[in-house]
């Protein structure tokens, strides 16, 4: 399976213009972003699955499935497709952000009438604004600010910020 996010201790930040966010950033064996030209490159001739592997500060650990995923390119603002939801206990929290482009802060991309990636930190397939948020602030668990953290609302809801969260795709069989 390629990796292509990861977050597990907060030591990288995921508050990033656009090229970082495009051409990736992070240590692959710790905090990581592959990059959205190869997600794209990667998912273009070939059907990929998406698996999103989580754990709380509780040690539970549980997953989402997804039997299709694709990042379109660049020219299409990296339009994020997903679908095929098979549950590993932690809901499903990306179905709401498909079809939608990529946004950071300096590339408004969502259709909320601000942006979303100001609001909730990080760069994501916003929409107005997210029902997850695996790049959002580190926060450590149970927090007053509401939806900023790593956030997967069908797992934790918006006043939880994960201990970890893995994005990975596989071509499918």
């Amino acid at each position: 399976m390629q990796v292509f996010q990861r977050r597990v201790d907060g030591t990288v930040n995921f508050i990033r213009p656009w090229n970082q966010y495009k051409d990736g950033f992070g240590n692959a064996s710790s905090e990581y972003w592959l990059g959205l030209e190869s997600q794209h490159q990667l998912t273009t001739n070939r059907e990929h699955e998406l698996r999103v592997d989580m754990e709380d500060f509780e040690d539970n650990r549980v997953f989402a499935r997804y039997s299709s995923f694709a990042v379109g390119s660049e020219i299409e603002g990296y339009k994020l497709t997903v679908g095929g939801f098979n549950n590993g206990g932690a809901g499903d929290s990306l179905a709401y952000h498909n079809g939608q482009k990529f946004t950071t802060f300096d590339k408004d991309q969502d259709s909320h009438h601000t942006n979303c990636a100001n609001i909730y930190f990080g760069g994501y397939w916003y929409v107005s604004c997210h029902v997850s948020n695996p790049n959002g602030l580190y926060l450590w668990g149970n927090t007053s600010h509401s939806a900023v953290g790593v956030n997967w609302r069908a797992f934790k809801g918006y006043h939880y910020s994960l201990k970890s969260i893995t994005m990975k795709i596989r071509p499918v069989a």
